[in-house]
């Protein structure tokens, strides 16, 4: 089976993770200033991803602990998440280089 695409909210979500493992809202907080505040993850869209990545061992469980009675759950990127993400990052910007030559971009930064 061909790999599949990475959607954006995976990729940011495995970004998030890459310095540190966090907790759910802790996710949600570092993709939203990764992204600019562009990309804003509900919770349910969170855990759909994060569950979807789990299952491709892409993240793991990191521990579990009690923040004002609320019981918070960590995760993780795994070796092979970091795998991932360091292959399609590398192709988002091989893709961007082909956009940024064709629209005459190519010599300006952050276009």
């Amino acid at each position: 089976m061909p790999p599949r695409t990475m959607s954006e909210q995976a990729f940011y979500i495995l970004t998030a993770l890459v310095d540190e493992p966090r907790h759910g809202y802790g996710i949600v907080e570092e993709v939203a200033v990764l992204s600019g505040n562009r990309l804003k993850l509900p919770v349910g869209t969170l855990y759909g991803v994060l569950d979807r990545l789990a299952a491709d061992g892409l993240v793991e469980p990191d521990r579990d602990e009690v923040a004002n009675g609320r019981l918070r759950h960590y995760y993780r990127l795994s070796q092979d998440g970091r795998r991932v993400l360091i292959g399609e990052a590398q192709r988002q910007a091989a893709n961007a280089r082909v956009a940024h030559r064709r629209l005459g971009l190519s010599g300006e930064a952050g276009s």
